[in-house]
């Protein structure tokens, strides 16, 4: 009989392409992983693997057994959220939160959790959107808060799905005095393009956010004359506050802006949406996070625009 434990690792390995990888992401040793996936092709009498060098690829029968495992995988999901919903939102509950998120609803969020499921134990962890999924498979998280930009197609992650929860408009922060700062900014109808000539505060390059900021300069017709790369929202503002440059930001993170920044609705919606593993979709515990994440949410925010 075929283990879950094996066809787990033997998805991990599908995705992640080392053993090393593996071995990281589900805390075990890399021998006990490739000792594991050796039992496998025995239990199997199948080679399932091909090394070469530090990578190993999947065989045909190898793929194969990858798609019956996430079928397997998401059944098992299912009945396990069926047994739940007999004794309802209750026990751990690990919660993955992207940084500006956490950072404006992390706390209201775990106080509406408790008086709403006093049965459940959160657990919250900030990840970033693009490391959710692999958290989620690997069972590190059960739930993640993620998001994407409206425009940029997510990428599909097999044995993931989502729930969208709601919708908010990028913004543009400037000083609000430009020219005392010797700016040269034109007049337009382009919200974008009149801060051409001025210095920006970029995310990090390699992440969404850097790549949605750089296509939105790319299509007004340049490119952002970059001086600072910060991550953070809170941070980026108060060096808009202090004149080193023009930003995007998401409106949940300039509800209040400092003293001396304006902002500027941008064609651009984020969206944010709950993942989970495939099959937990009836979940109580995704319910309770779901509603209560919906009470704490600033007026304005809970229409997503999609139908969920």
């Amino acid at each position: 009989m075929l283990s879950l434990h094996q066809l787990r690792l033997l998805r991990e390995l599908a995705y992640r392409g080392t053993i090393a990888a593996v071995a990281e992401a589900l805390a075990y040793s890399p021998s006990a992983v490739s000792q594991q996936l050796s039992l496998l092709e025995r239990k199997t009498g199948v080679t399932l693997l091909e090394r070469s060098g530090r990578r190993v690829a999947l065989t045909p029968a190898g793929v194969n057994l990858v798609r019956h495992a996430e079928v397997i995988l998401e059944h098992l999901e299912a009945a396990q959220a069926e047994l739940a919903e007999g004794k309802g939102a209750s026990g751990p509950l690990r919660l993955g939160i992207y940084p500006s998120a956490a950072r404006f609803l992390a706390a209201d969020l775990l106080v509406a959790l408790r008086s709403h499921s006093p049965g459940v134990q959160p657990w919250i962890q900030e990840v970033d959107p693009a490391e959710a999924s692999d958290a989620l498979r690997a069972g590190a998280l059960d739930l993640a808060l993620v998001h994407s930009y409206e425009g940029l197609s997510p990428v599909s992650e097999p044995g993931i799905r989502s729930r969208p929860v709601f919708a908010e408009r990028m913004l543009l922060a400037a000083p609000g005095d430009p020219a005392a700062l010797g700016w040269r900014v034109e007049e337009t109808d382009d919200a974008v393009w009149k801060w051409r000539h001025v210095p920006w505060i970029l995310p990090t390059p390699g992440t969404l956010c850097h790549t949605v900021v750089t296509r939105l300069c790319e299509t007004s017709g340049f490119r952002a004359d970059s001086w600072h790369r910060v991550d953070d929202y809170d941070t980026t503002l108060r060096l808009v506050a202090a004149g080193a440059g023009v930003a995007v930001v998401p409106e949940t993170s300039a509800l209040a802006p400092p003293p001396g920044v304006r902002v500027t609705p941008l064609p651009l919606i984020r969206r944010s949406a709950v993942a989970h593993r495939g099959g937990a979709t009836a979940h109580p515990a995704l319910g309770a996070f779901v509603t209560a994440l919906r009470e704490v949410l600033p007026q304005g925010l809970g229409a997503t625009g999609q139908g969920d």
